[in-house]
C-alpha cells in the first residue's frame, strides 16, 4: 500500500504535466496560427484611398517621438498601453498633403498628445504653416489643452475648445527629485567627480536642493525658451504681448471675472476662437468640406492611412539618405530603439558607410548623453563616415552633453532654436554601500593581488588612491572632450572651455557662441544632406535594429491602447522609477560619464 503512494503521485504529477505541456503548445499555435491570419488579411486587403476633397485628420497620440519605439506585442502581455507618434511620420504627411490636390483641410485633435519637446513641436507648428501657406485651412479642437497641446494648436487658423474645457498655460518649471537626504539617511555614500562647474548632473544624487550655479543656468535656459513659446503664440493668434503675460500671470483674476467658467475665460482672452461640443464641431468640418449630414463623420484620412497611400504610390530614387536616430540614453554595448546603444548605433553607421545606395547620413539626435565611452564610439564611426560621404547632424528637442559629442562627428550640425544643447561636461560617479550592509550585519573580507584588485567594489570604502585615479579620468575625458569639439567646430581648446564647463544653451544660443551651424529641422537637414551628395532625387531610409520576425508580426498583430493623461500620483510614481532606471542604466566601464540633467519642456 505505502509502495504505491509515491507510484501514483508520479502518475498524478506526470499527467500534470502533460496538461500543461498540451496547453503550452495549444495556445502557442493558436498564437501562430491568428499570426498568420493576420498576416493573410493585411497582404489580401487593399491599400487605403485617398478621397477628393478630403480633410487630412492629424491625431498625435501618447508621446511625440523622433522613432517610435514602444512593443505593442509585449505592451500587451504586460498591460502597459504608452503609445508613441513618431514626428517624422506627421511631418511627411502634412508636407505631401500641402501639395496633394485631393486634401483640402487640415484637422488637428491633441487630446490624446501626452507629451512633447517644444523643438519637436516646434518642427511640426512649421509644417503646418506651410500647409496654409498654400492656402488650405487648419482647424483645431481640444478638449481642454494642456500648455503643450495648445501649443500646437495655436497655429491654426480656428481653434475650438469644448465648453467644459480649458486651456492652461503655466511656464515652463524645472523641479528635479533630490535624493541626497535619502541616501544619506540609509548610508549610502555617493563619491563624484566633475569637471564643469555648471555640470549638474550628478547634483540629484548628492544635494537636498538645487545648486546656485545649476539655477542659474536654468533660469535662463528657461527664459529663453519661454520667450520664443511666447512670441509663436502671440504671433499665430495676433495677440497683444500685454495681453498673453495678463492671461498666464493673473489667470485666478480673469478666471474670477469669468464666473469660473475656464472656456469662456480662454475665448474671452483670445486663445480660442469657438466653445464647441463634439457635434459642433464635426459640423463645423463638414461645413467647410462642403459636407451635409449629421454625426461624428465627415469626409478625411487620418495621417498614418494617407502615408500607407502616398508611400505606395511614390516611385523610389536609387539613392538614398539613411537618416539614423539618436533617441533616448547613450548606453555602452547593444540597445533597441528607444536607447542609444554605443555598439548597435555605431554598426548601424558602418553599414550606412558601406552601403553604396546611401549617398548621404543624417543623425538625428534626441539624446541627453550617457557613457563618454559609447559616444566617442558613435562619434568615431560618424568620422569615419563623413570621410567617404556627407553626414550632417540634426539635433531635436535634446542633444545634449554625450548627444553633442556625437554630433561633433558630422560636417554639419543644425537645431531647432528649442534644442537643448551643449551641457560639455563631464562626470564620475560611484556609490558605496558599506554603511547599510554594515547595518544587516554583513561584512567584506578577502585578499587581492594589487592596492586597486578590489577598489571599484561598492560593498567596500572607495581608497583615496581610487577616487584620485576616477578624478584625474574625468578630467582627462572632459580635455578630450574639448579637443573633440574645438577640432570639429574649427576653435581652440580654451575657446570651447569657456563656453563648456557643463553649461546648457538653447538652440538659437548655440548658434551665436559656434557650437551650431545654423537652424533648421529635419527637412532642412535632409536637404543639406542632399546638397552635399549633389544630390536631386533620393529616397530617405530609417534603418534600425532588426526585431526577429515573430516579434514583429505580433508588434503588428497586438498594437493596442489609447492614450489618457496619468493621475498626479501615478506621475510621481513615474519619475521617480524613470530616475532610477536612468541610474540603474550608466554602464560606462570608466564610470565617466557626458550627460545632461535636462528636460525638454
Amino acid at each position: 500500500m505505502s509502495g504505491g503512494l509515491p507510484g501514483f503521485v508520479f502518475r498524478l504529477f506526470r499527467l500534470v504535466w502533460r496538461l500543461i505541456d498540451g496547453a503550452r503548445r495549444v495556445v502557442l499555435n493558436l498564437v501562430l496560427l491568428i499570426a498568420i491570419l493576420a498576416l493573410i488579411v493585411a497582404l489580401a486587403r487593399p491599400g487605403p484611398s485617398v478621397p477628393d476633397g478630403a480633410a487630412l485628420l492629424v491625431r498625435p497620440a501618447g508621446s511625440l517621438v523622433e522613432q517610435s519605439v514602444s512593443d505593442p506585442s509585449f505592451a500587451f502581455l504586460a498591460g502597459d498601453d504608452e503609445e508613441e507618434t513618431a514626428l517624422p511620420d506627421l511631418l511627411e504627411a502634412v508636407r505631401a498633403a500641402r501639395d496633394d490636390p485631393r486634401i483640402g483641410l487640415l484637422v488637428l485633435e491633441t487630446d490624446d498628445l501626452e507629451s512633447a519637446g517644444l523643438s519637436k513641436l516646434g518642427e511640426l507648428r512649421a509644417a503646418v504653416a506651410d500647409f496654409k501657406a498654400a492656402g488650405k485651412p487648419v482647424l483645431a479642437r481640444g478638449e481642454r489643452y494642456s500648455q503643450a497641446q495648445y501649443y500646437l494648436a495655436s497655429i491654426a487658423d480656428e481653434v475650438h475648445l469644448a465648453p467644459d474645457g480649458y486651456a492652461m498655460i503655466r511656464g515652463f518649471a524645472r523641479y528635479p527629485t533630490y535624493y541626497g537626504n535619502a541616501l544619506a539617511t540609509l548610508g549610502v555614500k555617493i563619491h563624484t567627480f566633475r569637471a564643469g562647474e555648471y555640470k549638474s548632473a550628478i547634483e540629484p544624487f548628492t544635494r537636498a536642493n538645487m545648486s546656485d550655479e545649476d539655477r542659474e543656468a536654468t533660469r535662463l535656459l528657461l527664459g529663453g525658451l519661454w520667450d520664443r513659446f511666447r512670441k509663436d503664440i502671440v504671433a499665430a493668434r495676433r495677440l497683444d504681448a500685454a495681453r498673453f503675460d495678463s492671461y498666464v500671470q493673473t489667470y485666478h483674476d480673469a478666471l474670477k471675472a469669468a464666473g469660473g467658467d475656464n472656456a469662456k475665460t480662454a475665448r474671452d482672452g483670445g486663445f480660442v476662437d469657438r466653445l464647441s461640443t463634439r457635434g459642433q464641431w464635426y459640423a463645423a468640418i463638414r461645413e467647410r468640406l462642403g459636407e451635409t449630414g449629421d454625426g461624428e463623420d465627415f469626409r478625411h484620412i487620418g495621417s498614418g492611412d494617407y502615408l500607407s497611400a502616398i508611400r505606395r504610390a511614390r516611385a523610389k530614387a536609387p539613392a538614398h539618405i539613411a537618416v539614423l536616430v539618436a533617441q533616448g540614453a547613450i548606453i555602452d554595448g547593444n540597445q533597441q530603439p528607444g536607447g542609444v546603444g554605443g555598439d548597435s548605433l555605431a554598426s548601424l553607421i558602418r553599414e550606412a558607410r558601406e552601403d553604396g545606395k546611401v549617398k548621404a547620413v543624417v543623425i538625428r539626435i534626441d539624446s541627453p548623453g550617457g557613457s563618454a565611452w559609447a559616444s566617442e564610439v558613435v562619434r568615431n564611426e560618424l568620422e569615419l563616415t563623413r570621410r567617404v560621404k556627407p553626414v550632417v547632424a540634426s539635433m531635436s528637442s535634446v542633444a545634449a552633453s554625450g548627444g553633442y559629442w556625437i554630433a561633433a562627428g558630422a560636417n554639419e550640425i543644425l537645431a531647432e532654436p528649442a534644442t537643448i544643447t551643449g551641457s560639455i561636461g563631464v562626470f564620475g560617479m560611484f556609490p558605496e554601500f558599506t554603511e547599510p550592509m554594515g547595518r544587516l550585519g554583513l561584512t567584506v573580507d578577502g585578499v587581492g593581488t594589487g592596492p586597486f584588485s578590489g577598489a571599484l567594489d561598492p560593498r567596500q570604502p572607495l581608497s583615496p588612491e581610487a577616487g584620485a585615479t576616477l578624478q584625474l579620468s574625468t578630467e582627462h575625458t572632459y580635455r578630450r572632450f574639448l579637443d573633440i569639439v574645438a577640432q570639429a567646430r574649427k576653435m581652440k581648446p580654451e575657446e570651447v572651455d569657456r563656453i563648456a564647463r557643463g553649461r546648457v544653451w538653447s538652440g538659437a544660443e548655440a548658434v551665436e557662441i559656434g557650437l551650431v551651424d545654423r537652424l533648421g529641422g529635419l527637412d532642412a537637414a535632409l536637404a543639406a544632406a542632399a546638397g552635399r551628395a549633389n544630390l536631386r532625387h533620393y529616397t530617405v531610409t530609417w534603418p534600425t535594429p532588426q526585431l526577429p520576425p515573430m516579434r514583429r508580426v505580433l508588434q503588428q498583430l497586438l498594437a493596442t491602447g489609447d492614450a489618457a493623461a496619468p493621475s498626479p500620483a501615478s506621475q510621481v510614481v513615474n519619475r521617480l522609477s524613470a530616475d532610477i532606471k536612468a541610474l540603474m542604466s550608466w554602464n560606462d566601464p570608466r564610470h565617466v560619464y557626458a550627460h545632461c540633467l535636462c528636460d525638454a519642456p
